[in-house]
């Protein structure tokens, strides 16, 4: 298991050695120390807590600035939990120079970079969509249009939802217009095109959710 938070920066296009273009999301991906482990002895499940974004301790509240106090760690803006045994983590946590010292186990205040990622490696990106506010059956979930001869009011209306006297009420889950976008959604299946160590930052083929600048979750397939 190996697990990152990351920043989407945008999308960009690279040249590969055989001169194919290649589409890709560039992520800037931790640092990321970690805050907090989980073990299914004590807390039910195993997990790795990371945080990201290192920000003054002004710009959060007191429990979460206590949090960073009590850990040890640099205040960050984001904390994610990672379903995962510290001991999947590990391995990744001691390659190159800037890698914490490792013992044989994880620990809280180690710290993960994009080394744990390789070129080629298949990975999944989960983040938040753009919301696109208030928006009907037609643009939402594509559903076809009303008659717009003879008079028709109902060009873009959805047209009836609701039963006869039996069961006389309308089902759960009736697609209807509402809030469009801003829904958690993982991209499966994105290859790493390259890592940039030096940068902390790994390009993957093709788009990830989110606008530029937010936040996305990058775990190994």
């Amino acid at each position: 298991m190996a697990g990152l938070i990351g920043k989407k920066i945008g999308m960009t296009q690279v040249f590969q050695e055989d001169g194919v273009v290649e589409r890709v999301t560039v992520i800037q991906a931790g640092p990321c120390h970690v805050t907090g482990l989980k073990k299914s002895d004590r807390d039910g499940y195993d997990a790795v807590q990371l945080s990201f974004d290192e920000v003054d301790e002004k710009r959060l509240s007191k429990p979460k600035a206590g949090h960073f106090k009590k850990t040890g760690t640099p205040t960050s803006r984001k904390l994610v939990e990672f379903r995962g045994t510290p001991e999947e983590f590990a391995p990744q946590a001691i390659e190159g120079e800037e890698a914490p010292e490792f013992d044989g186990e994880l620990k809280i205040g180690d710290t993960l970079t994009v080394n744990q990622f390789a070129k080629g490696q298949t990975v999944k990106v989960a983040g938040v969509s753009k919301g696109k506010g208030f928006a009907g059956t037609v643009k939402r979930h594509n559903f076809s249009r009303g008659p717009v001869s003879h008079g028709s009011h109902n060009t873009r209306a959805p047209g009836s939802i609701g039963q006869s006297a039996d069961p006389a009420r309308v089902f759960k889950g009736i697609r209807g217009p509402g809030q469009m976008g801003n829904e958690r959604i993982t991209q499966l299946g994105l290859e790493v095109v390259d890592v940039l160590t030096d940068e902390n930052v790994i390009l993957v083929r093709g788009s990830v959710p989110g606008p530029k600048g937010g936040y996305v979750e990058v775990r190994n397939a």
